[in-house]
């Protein structure tokens, strides 16, 4: 009895010196948008104790003894923003054979500028999918360790697709016998696939279900994984609790995504009828990267592009776009995935603007990076709003996001988990 009693005690003083050392943060400013709904709080005051909200209420409320305050006058907050579809430890000023001129480990240690410059842009959460040699775990870990300032990464390590689809090494002659890490040309070799990236540190798993635009010798329509393929490793991701992204340009390969239970579909440039259709039907997300083509027109040639990949990127450039506007209008759940790394990190909000262009309110291009993208990925009780128990992720810009998206181009505050990354 009396040992209990004992390690009560201790327990006790233990969580007593732990609320003696929690940090507190109040943060104040002019408005804040609920992304869920659209209206906007007067004067509202943001209560954070050790990276998490505790209160959302407003000026004058009662403050707890110790906060630290931020007072943030003339700014609008908005939660912390998401990317879901990154390339964190790839540069575009490197492209076609240009990347060859550097050693392997020169892409991890340049992606720690990337992952800072991503965070002052506004984006506290991104979704990396595909990253060669597992540098975005090791980024992520010295991230979360404290060691590097940069946004939260759902990593997705390398990404599966067949033999000399876009997802295998398709630059180089047979005598350099290269090959892609996370090649399959079964279903029980993507099932084996998965387990073994997630063995390694991967948090979703990607898939190349079509060829790609910056890849070589293949053409972004055709369909390279079947669906038996998909199919298995869809399955044997869900039962391991990971979700799936699907590289899908061309309208079979979307399709077959779709109907094999991929949750998110990337670029989705050459969808047709039926597969919008099923998106809506399946409750698939998705990402349509319609901003980046205005980058890589502009700067590819300069950065070493291919001209075979520039003309497969001016072939799909306006179908996506329009794409999107259809598969918008018939209700497409869509998130915000931006292929950053194709063009600057930190850039990423200039697709805002696109997506209002072709169609998307400012809210609803909002909440593609917000309260929709924490939906797909699973993390909604933690991030996309600024609401009780959710991690401490704001934004703030001057002016109104809600009338003109172009000011999230420019934040002037960021925090993530209560952390300033960026102040006025």
């Amino acid at each position: 009895m009396r040992l209990t009693a004992l390690f009560a005690t201790c327990a006790a003083l233990a969580l007593s010196a732990f609320a003696a050392e929690a940090r507190t943060v109040a943060v104040t400013a002019d408005k804040l948008v609920d992304v869920a709904t659209g209206k906007e709080a007067d004067k509202p005051q943001v209560i954070i104790v050790d990276g998490r909200i505790t209160v959302v209420g407003k000026q004058g409320d009662p403050v707890p003894a110790g906060a630290e305050h931020v007072d943030l006058p003339g700014v609008t907050l908005l939660p912390g923003l998401i990317d879901m579809h990154t390339h964190i430890t790839s540069s575009p000023l490197f492209g076609g054979y240009n990347s060859l001129l550097f050693t392997d480990s020169f892409w991890p240690v340049i992606s720690t500028q990337h992952a800072k410059v991503t965070l002052e842009a506004g984006f506290t959460t991104i979704r990396n999918v595909g990253a060669d040699n597992f540098d975005d775990v090791g980024l992520r870990q010295a991230i979360d360790a404290g060691f590097v300032e940069g946004p939260r990464i759902v990593t997705a390590t390398h990404a599966i697709g067949s033999t000399g689809g876009h997802c295998d090494s398709t630059f180089f002659p047979p005598s350099m016998n290269q090959k892609g890490y996370a090649v399959i040309d079964s279903p029980d070799q993507g099932r084996q696939m998965v387990r073994q990236l997630h063995k390694y540190g991967a948090q979703v798993i990607k898939i190349c279900a079509t060829g790609g635009v910056f890849s070589h010798g293949d053409t972004p329509g055709a369909q390279q994984l079947t669906f038996e393929e998909i199919k298995a490793i869809v399955d044997e991701a869900h039962a391991t609790n990971l979700k799936v992204a699907a590289h899908a340009h061309g309208a079979s390969g979307i399709k077959a995504a779709i109907l094999a239970g991929v949750d998110t579909i990337e670029h989705a440039s050459l969808v047709d009828d039926e597969g919008i259709k099923l998106a809506v039907q399946k409750g698939a997300y998705f990402g349509m990267d319609i901003y980046n083509t205005d980058y890589t027109q502009a700067e590819g040639k300069k950065n070493g592009i291919l001209e075979e990949n520039l003309q497969k990127d001016r072939d799909v450039a306006l179908i996506q776009r329009q794409n999107y506007q259809k598969a918008l209008k018939a209700g497409v759940k869509m998130i915000f995935s931006t292929d950053a790394g194709v063009y600057p990190h930190g850039a990423n909000a200039k697709q805002f603007a696109t997506m209002v262009q072709w169609g998307a309110t400012p809210l609803q291009a909002i909440q593609s990076a917000t309260v929709t993208a924490a939906e797909a990925l699973g993390q909604a009780k933690d991030v996309g709003q600024v609401k009780v128990g959710a991690y401490g992720d704001l934004v703030g810009v001057k002016g109104d996001p809600l009338a003109d998206v172009t000011v999230l181009q420019h934040p002037v505050f960021v925090m993530k988990g209560g952390e300033t990354a960026k102040k006025p």
